[in-house]
């Protein structure tokens, strides 16, 4: 069964969606992609990076590396599997693992020294498959964490012997498969370099983690294969794919550039993946589609004329059709996606990154760049060289501390806020800061702290009590992780994002072997270097930094924001 879509918009959007489709239809633009033309969009190196279109069929037909990679698991007595990855590399192992719940198969993606370690202590070193996940083999995050596990397992069976137990996923010819292969890696699988990171999850970099958790990758596939059928129709109107991506491209382009994101609770984590993937890949130029992804629902007047909503669901949940309703007799427009099962997942998957290919074709970018999530990476290195030549990071000031809480941001902006705040305080100088919020803005926290269920609800609060008070979108992140998702809308898309990020003193630390850094080092350098982007970029930026515990002082921020 394919999963079904219908949606509903005002007289209006309808009237440009339709010319929109006939246009597409006439300009045979769904053959051209197919056709892997890069005059679909902006003619530069898109053509390089559709091999996306045609995995499925290429991953089906060459199963029995998952079969023998399901029946090696289950031979070497593995226990537990930990995938280590950022981004692509792990976002949709998340969702197939929370959705399919696995508890067997966990996810390291962070270098918050709290949570490595935690990872550490839900595991045995022994008997765990761990597996490496890296398209371009030289990513920080992966390399940090192969080596940090790769010398606790060798310290349990011996150097010679700890390669058995790790697998590696890269790009061919990459620094990590030359790693792997001195290494003695159990097995290498690899990629392929015509399929970018968030249009990966149809491929190695999806179905080895859906193997080595024991589904059935044949039948996920399979199930797949309608959807890709589906979205070769010339017809926008009848291609699921293509009519999504032309309603989000024409809604954008009508100011419509927030996607709110609600989602039945079996299916909920896909929005982790979907932020990626469209945040990524729209958001540059100064234009953005702005996923947003668990903000609670609302009364349907505190939304304003920047949404379009997005109702995801499993046939027979109907935890939201009422709301849903109001929103749309409201004058939204909203999409509706219904999956005949969670078994279906993989239909999202490749009807979602369809659509964002197509939306990037009608907002007139190139969805598969991503320009300013290097320049992140480019202010961290130059930290953490930093480090390595002193032994210590650049000293910075705050421009207000007070109870274990430092602010810190440009001069201008903290001149302004100084200015504006009724008393040099916390609750006045974050209500300065929140009172630049605007129409038609969006306000996201960025945390770069544990992301343990405890902080998680946390943040959330400090996320909802700016909903409720300026009527706004909100976005949530943590950190580093949305530097690989969101962070590229954040810095290339249009300056409408208000941002608070948050960082606090690391309980513990960690050392990243053969290095001289920490992993406490490594994420405060990229809280930094982030900021830092976000700071040259314009953006109006106020980082919080808490000193003392971390659930204490997201309760401190929360109590201010109150009031």
């Amino acid at each position: 069964m394919l999963n079904s879509i219908t949606f509903s918009l005002n007289e209006s959007l309808e009237a440009a969606v339709r010319e929109a489709a006939d246009k597409w239809q006439k300009d045979s633009m769904v053959s051209r992609i197919w056709a892997k033309d890069a005059t679909v969009w902006t003619n530069a190196d898109e053509a390089k990076w559709l091999g996306w279109l045609d995995v499925v069929d290429e991953e089906l037909d060459d199963l029995q590396k998952y079969r023998d990679l399901q029946t090696d698991i289950e031979v070497g007595g593995f226990k537990d599997v930990l995938l280590m990855g950022m981004g692509g590399s792990s976002l949709c192992p998340e969702v197939l693992f929370v959705t399919f719940d696995k508890q067997q198969f966990r996810i390291l993606d962070s270098t918050d020294p709290a949570q490595v370690k935690a990872v550490e202590e839900s595991i045995e070193l022994e008997n765990t498959l761990f597996i490496v996940a890296s398209k371009s083999g030289s990513t920080l995050e992966p390399n940090c964490f192969k080596q940090y596990f790769f010398e606790k397992v060798a310290e349990r069976v011996g150097r010679d012997n700890a390669g058995k137990q790790f697998i590696a996923i890269t790009d061919p010819g990459s620094k990590m498969e030359r790693v792997a292969r001195d290494a003695g890696f159990r097995h290498i699988f690899r990629g392929q370099p015509s399929i970018g990171g968030r249009f990966s999850a149809l491929s190695v970099f999806g179905m080895v983690a859906a193997a080595a958790m024991g589904l059935d990758v044949e039948d996920f596939l399979a199930r797949t294969r309608g959807m890709v059928a589906a979205c070769k129709n010339e017809d926008p109107q009848g291609n699921p794919g293509a009519m999504l991506g032309v309603i989000l491209g024409i809604c954008q382009s009508q100011g419509r550039d927030k996607l709110t994101i609600f989602a039945s609770p079996e299916i909920h984590d896909l929005g982790a993946w979907l932020e990626q993937l469209i945040a990524e890949s729209t958001g540059k130029n100064g234009v953005a589609v702005i996923p947003v992804d668990r903000e609670p629902v609302q009364p349907v007047d505190v939304y304003g004329d920047d949404r379009v909503f997005v109702h995801l669901k499993v046939k027979g949940s109907n935890d939201l059709d009422p709301e849903m309703h109001e929103i749309e007799i409201a004058g939204h427009p909203v999409v509706r996606v219904e999956l005949d099962s969670i078994e279906n997942l993989g239909q999202e998957f490749f009807r979602w990154e369809f659509a964002t290919a197509v939306a990037g074709s009608v907002m007139g970018i190139n969805p598969f760049d991503q320009p300013d999530v290097e320049a992140a990476k480019i202010e961290a290195r130059k930290l953490t060289d930093e480090y390595e030549k002193t032994g210590s990071l650049p000293s910075e000031e705050p421009f207000f501390e007070a109870d274990g809480i430092s602010m810190f941001t440009g001069d201008d902006y903290a001149s302004e806020l100084m200015e504006a705040a009724e008393e040099k305080s916390l609750a006045s100088l974050l209500d300065a800061h929140l009172l630049n919020i605007h129409d038609n803005d969006y306000f996201a926290v960025l945390a770069y702290i544990q992301m343990n269920h405890q902080n998680q609800e946390l943040v959330q609060s400090i996320r909802d009590q700016v909903l409720e008070s300026h009527a706004v979108a909100t976005c949530l992140g943590f950190g580093p992780r949305f530097l690989h998702s969101t962070g590229q809308a954040y810095k290339g898309g249009p300056n409408t994002g208000v941002f608070l990020q948050i960082t606090a003193e690391d309980p513990i630390d960690l050392p990243v072997p053969e290095q001289k850094f920490t992993f406490g080092i490594v994420k405060a350098a990229q809280a930094r270097g982030d900021f830092q982007v976000l700071l040259d970029r314009g953006r109006r930026a106020l980082r919080v930094h808490v000193a003392g515990g971390v659930p204490d002082g997201l309760r401190q921020i929360h109590k201010a924001l109150n009031g």
